[in-house]
């Protein structure tokens, strides 16, 4: 594999950093997109039972904060109704929508990158294997001897290699689209579900008011 990855030459060298990266941001991904870190199924309806006549005390909502990506949110629903106990409903919508959008960001993060990658990879590989093209028929023009001089198993094994570098961009960009359709649909679907437990908690919130 080591003499190939020579062979196939330099052009060869950028799409091994894109799989090195593209593997790191994939496992990134899946540690930070754990449903326990994100979107605890039963969060929101401990908030919603330790809230029933009050709002709880504040180490308790920094406990919360911390808990994942769905208690950041409510929490800032905790916080606008401490800071403001007369907040109207669509107070306590705004600040839980801000710290919603805070989290998207944070959920979404990298998910360029992969998608740049799954669409440069390919990009990369076809550029090697011209570059690989140009340079074989270049040692076989006439200036390098006589027309037809050049040895045609050598000709068909140079192609090969210059080959390589379109089957690698392949290798790599076809699992990075993959996990990255994987990953954006499972944001999409986090967002949603925040966007509704958020809907929940602030119709809860309103009852709090004084």
């Amino acid at each position: 594999m080591f003499s190939i990855i020579v062979a196939a030459g330099w052009p060869i060298w950028p799409l091994l950093a894109c799989s090195v990266i593209g593997l790191a941001l994939v496992i990134e991904r899946f540690a930070s997109l754990k449903t326990s870190k994100v979107l605890p199924p039963k969060l929101l309806d401990e908030a919603i039972a330790v809230s029933r006549n009050s709002v709880p005390a504040p180490d308790v909502v920094s406990k919360l904060e911390h808990n994942s990506s769905l208690g950041e949110v409510l929490a800032a629903g905790f916080r606008a109704l401490n800071s403001n106990p007369a907040s109207s409903e669509d107070d306590l919508r705004v600040s839980m929508e801000a710290a919603g959008r805070v989290v998207a960001h944070r959920l979404e993060r990298y998910l360029p990158a992969l998608a740049t990658i799954a669409s440069a990879a390919p990009l990369l590989g076809l550029l090697g294997t011209v570059i690989g093209m140009i340079e074989i028929f270049g040692s076989q023009s006439p200036s390098s001897g006589a027309v037809g001089s050049g040895n045609p198993a050598q000709l068909a094994h140079g192609i090969s290699i210059a080959l390589y570098n379109t089957a690698f961009g392949l290798i790599i960009a076809i699992p990075t689209l993959i996990f990255w359709r994987y990953f954006r649909s499972r944001v999409d679907e986090y967002l949603l579900n925040l966007e509704l437990a958020g809907e929940r908690f602030a119709r809860h919130l309103n009852t709090l008011r004084r």
